[in-house]
Parts: C-alpha cells; structure tokens; sequence
C-alpha cells in the first residue's frame, strides 16, 4: 500500500468528493485512534532526526512540544475550530507571533480549562500531506497529523480512478509527480517530460541539470493526455502555461495533432482559485487563480471541500477524542475574503451545523478595506479570534434554559 493511501486509511473518513466529476461515492478508510497515535509518533521522530542533523534559525529548530494545559481538562463536544495557514498561522514560512499561542490556547492552556478539537484548511500544496505536516509541526511546535489536515489538491485523490495519462503542473521538482501517483494515478506526465522530450517546447526554459536527470523521455505520439492538474503554484509560469495551452489546443490530448476546433482537449483541474495570498513580502502576491479562465477548481471557496472539511473534522473528533456527535458550531478563521470568508459564509447558507466565519489582519486582508464577502467577526490575530470563539461559547451564547453560561 502506498505512503498516501496508507494515510487516507488511517484518517478513516468516507472519500467522497460530491462537485467532482467522476468521483466515486463508495471510497471507504477504516481508521482508529491507536493507528492515528502511531503515526503522529512516526512524524515526531522524523523531525527529531531532522532537527539533530540540520543547521536552523532558533524557531525552526526549536522541538517540538505537547503544549502546557492546565492539569484538569476536558475536550468540548459541542464547537470545534478550523484554521486556513498561510496568512492566519504562518507568514513566509514562519509562524505569525500570536499562532502558537492560539494552538496553546485551544489545547487547553486558556481559563477555562477546555481543549477544543481543530483542524487545518489550506489551498497551498505541492507537497505530500505528510511532508506539510511534518514542517508544519515544526513551525508551530506542536505535533499536526495529516487526520486533521487538507490542503488544495487532496480531494484530487478521487479522480485518480477516472483518468490514466494525466499531465501534473506545479510545485518544486518532482514533488507533484510523486503525489499524484500515490494518489493512485496510473501514468503522471510533468512539463519536464515533454521538455527533455523536445527541447524546443519552451524556447526560453531550460532544464537545469537535477530537472534533466528526473524527467523521462516519452513517445507522445503514443501519449493521450486524459487530463490536466494543476497541483500546485507553478515555478515557471511562461514555459507551463505553453505546455497547458498545447495539451488543451490538442485533438484529444495528443500533443502531435492540433484540433482545428480547439474544443477537443482535456479538461483542466486547479486544486484553488486564489488571485492573491500572503507571503513574508508586505505585499500579496499572485496565485494559480490569476491565470485560470473556464476551469474546474477545488480548494476554497468551493463547497466541495468544506463538505470534505465535514466529514474530516467528524472523524478526527471521534477517533482523536472519542466524540461521535457532530459539532454545533465550527468557527473558521481565515485571512483571505475571497475565499476564507466566502466560503464559509456560503457553507454555513447549506450546512446542519452553523459554520462562523472569522478574518484576520494579519494576511491579505488590508486595514481599512471593505470585504466584498463580510465575516462574522474581525479579529487582530488567531490568538484574538480563539479567544473570541471560546468566550462567545462559553459566556455569551444562551444555554438550553435561555441563559448565557459556561457550559461544564
């Protein structure tokens, strides 16, 4: 069994992926709490064997800890949190001041003396589920399990059984290829396989000697491309974007036959849409979602993955901390309104349960401005927005009798 499927089993949740075409409604995961232990165990050894034979800043190689909570605590049954990164947590690769606080704080470490179940919503990718939980345990200092973790393009596990011969665009190297296929995607071609293929494909990119040695000369007049997956942020857009147009301006994905109609190509999947998101730079910078037209995209603001962040956040409350009923109330908080806050505003329009959207200041949203798509609440940092969803729960919201009180 593959690393990736062998996750998938252990976060034990029904892959069901309803906005996808093709996507199969009958993918089952079995999954149990000591399984989850085990793996959370693997992923913490992995880091200390990095953090021993790696030179880092003081933050990164800082160990990773289980947070300081009070001695007697119990895990609320009735909300639970759920957290973009980038902009919210993380900033250019380092934590934002107030984040490992927020996490210490839900852990337990907080006046109340409550833990509350949480997970993690992001559209970045590139990488495997595992290996942006193991930095992210790093940047955060606490340990984060890929059970309550999704980013862009993990609900594209589920088209794996509708296409063979897919071309993956995006991310650093081979890192794309290597998801895709344990994905369980059957043939992953990458624009580095046509390139070294025919060099005079992008007449202004060049493969550098690592990209050479990776990349596997194809026959593509053998070669149908079924469809196009744009995992991840592209590295080199202008010699991409001529592989993307080539494939999609092809007759039925075949590179050496161009349609007369150009209507005949592939269809093309982006694991987001963002035009913009928050680096360490103080201004955003442009993403995927800038350079997509008529497409079919995952990631937020789609409904499709909020559904998905359902059921993931369903069975990481019972296997995690043994809650089998689903939450009241899920409170997410993001950075971005035109993704963060839409999408949940537009969940919480269809969902059972109430989804509250929550922005922050410290990533793309700009002091000042006036979001198309209003939060619930406006907060300076996580660690405020936490505080906030605890209280409004705790003190603020009427109790079953109709009285605000802290619910024991």
């Amino acid at each position: 069994m593959s690393p990736i499927v062998q996750r998938f089993r252990l976060s034990g949740r029904s892959l069901w992926w309803p906005e996808c075409p093709g996507a199969s409604k009958t993918s089952h995961a079995s999954s149990d709490a000591a399984e989850i232990a085990m793996e959370m165990e693997m992923a913490k050894q992995h880091l200390e064997d990095e953090s021993s034979s790696a030179e880092a800043s003081p933050r990164a190689g800082s160990p990773v800890t289980t947070p300081l909570i009070p001695a007697s605590t119990t895990t609320t049954d009735e909300f639970a949190l759920a957290f973009d990164i980038d902009g919210v947590l993380i900033r250019g690769g380092q934590p934002i001041p107030a984040a490992i606080d927020a996490l210490k704080y839900i852990n337990g470490a907080n006046p109340y003396g409550i833990k509350v179940p949480y997970i993690f919503v992001t559209n970045g990718g590139g990488k495997t589920e595992e290996e942006r939980c193991i930095d992210l345990s790093r940047q955060l200092e606490l340990e984060v399990s890929p059970g309550q973790f999704i980013c862009g393009h993990t609900p594209m596990r589920e088209m794996a059984a509708k296409y063979n011969t897919v071309l993956v665009v995006g991310g650093e190297g081979e890192k794309c290829r290597v998801v895709a296929e344990g994905y369980g995607f059957k043939d992953v071609v990458t624009p580095g396989d046509i390139i070294k293929t025919r060099h005079d494909t992008t007449p202004f990119r060049k493969l550098t000697e690592e990209e050479y040695r990776n990349s596997r000369v194809r026959d593509f007049s053998k070669i149908q491309i079924e469809a196009v997956f744009v995992f991840a942020d592209s590295r080199d857009w202008a010699g991409d974007q001529q592989i993307i147009l080539d494939v999609l301006m092809s007759k039925n994905g075949r590179l050496d036959e161009r349609s007369e109609t150009f209507d005949e190509g592939p269809p093309i999947f982006f694991s987001h849409n963002d035009v913009v998101w928050s680096t360490s730079h103080e201004h955003s910078r442009i993403g995927m979602g800038a350079f997509e037209l008529t497409t079919i995209a995952f990631g937020k603001p789609q409904l499709g993955t909020f559904e998905f962040a359902t059921r993931l956040l369903r069975q990481w409350r019972k296997d995690t901390h043994s809650i089998d009923n689903p939450p009241q109330t899920v409170y997410f908080v993001g950075d971005t309104p035109e993704s963060d806050i839409r999408g949940t505003n537009e969940f919480n329009e269809i969902s059972e349960a109430t989804w509250f959207s929550i922005l922050v200041k410290t990533g793309v949203y700009q002091e000042g401005t006036i979001p198309r798509y209003p939060p619930k609440k406006t907060c300076e940092t996580v660690l405020d927005a936490v505080k906030f969803a605890i209280d409004r729960e705790l003190t603020q919201k009427p109790t079953p009798s109709g009285n605000g009180a802290v619910r024991n």
